[in-house]
């Protein structure tokens, strides 16, 4: 029988949480970087066919299983869809249409679909820790969005596709949930991360001009490389740990920390200054933060 998924992030898992959200936060920036000069197809297939190549030569000298059940495979290809393709697509030409820290902030408000969603398809409990966490953090959110409204409506078409790609994320951490992939959580994620780049990889054969990678300066070529080790083949590893573990609601609300580092990376990098709502969203969102990491007291 599978374990229930637990209702706060245990201590062994601090560090893994710690590490994705400085690795995907600073990631905003590298793909703004890295999309200056690699087409948005061309891109992504580097980051997932060589993320993917990394973890399968790791589990192969370190003798981990690579197989996936005939069975799983299924749920695999569904998951992957909505959280591999999707996401990384939407992202990738979002992202070259408005600045890092935006897209940052929009594609963060995944907690805003995926927790109300997994009350309704999961049935997953909201008690008062859980429900401050959430104002806590969407308050946060709030804070960084009010400006946006009218840059919302300068650069509709890539808000709207961050934003979607907020909604496939939310979908697909569901059906990780609802569906579960019975196989070890590394060999799970080498395996998505392939089979879901596969549309990608025909996108970027067909679609794009594959020499121009040759023309590619050292500082994009430098964040595409962030990409493949840091940003997929570990980052990926980390998340889909975190999201088999604990519950949806702990898990998205873990997750609010990266856009705030995604500002701040974009203020140290690019040139970007935060405001007083920065600031404010800091504080809101580390509260929010406090309530998934910290164990409920025994009654």
């Amino acid at each position: 029988m599978r374990a229930a998924p637990q209702e706060h992030l245990p201590r062994g898992l601090w560090w893994i949480l710690a590490g994705l959200t400085l690795v995907w936060g600073f990631n905003w920036t590298a793909m703004k970087v890295a999309l200056s000069e690699v087409a948005p197809f061309t891109f992504r297939t580097l980051c997932l066919a060589a993320g993917s190549g990394l973890l399968f030569a790791f589990l192969r000298i370190s003798r981990q299983p690579l197989t996936i059940p005939r069975s799983e495979w299924r749920r695999l290809v569904v998951i992957a869809l909505f959280t591999i393709t999707a996401w990384n697509l939407l992202i990738a030409f979002g992202v070259r249409l408005i600045p890092s820290g935006r897209a940052a902030i929009l594609a963060y408000t995944m907690p805003a679909w995926a927790i109300p969603l997994s009350v309704w398809l999961l049935g997953e409990r909201m008690d008062r820790r859980k429900l401050l966490g959430l104002g806590l953090g969407m308050g946060g959110m709030a804070l960084l969005l009010w400006d946006e409204i009218a840059n919302l409506q300068r650069a509709p078409l890539g808000s709207l596709l961050v934003l979607a790609a907020a909604l496939t994320w939310a979908v697909g951490t569901l059906l990780q949930k609802k569906f579960p992939v019975r196989a070890p959580v590394a060999a799970y994620t080498a395996w998505i991360m392939l089979i879901g780049g596969i549309p990608i990889y025909a996108g970027a054969l067909f679609l794009d001009d594959l020499g121009a990678l040759a023309r590619v300066e050292r500082w994009p070529a430098l964040a595409v490389a962030y990409n493949v080790v840091l940003a997929f083949a570990w980052a990926h590893w980390a998340w889909i740990k975190l999201a088999t573990t604990v519950s949806v609601t702990t898990f998205s609300l873990s997750m609010l920390m990266i856009p705030v580092v995604g500002v701040f990376s974009g203020m140290f990098f690019l040139g970007e200054r935060p405001g007083a709502a920065e600031f404010g969203a800091l504080a809101l969102v580390l509260g929010s933060l406090a309530t998934v990491i910290m164990q409920p007291r025994a009654r």
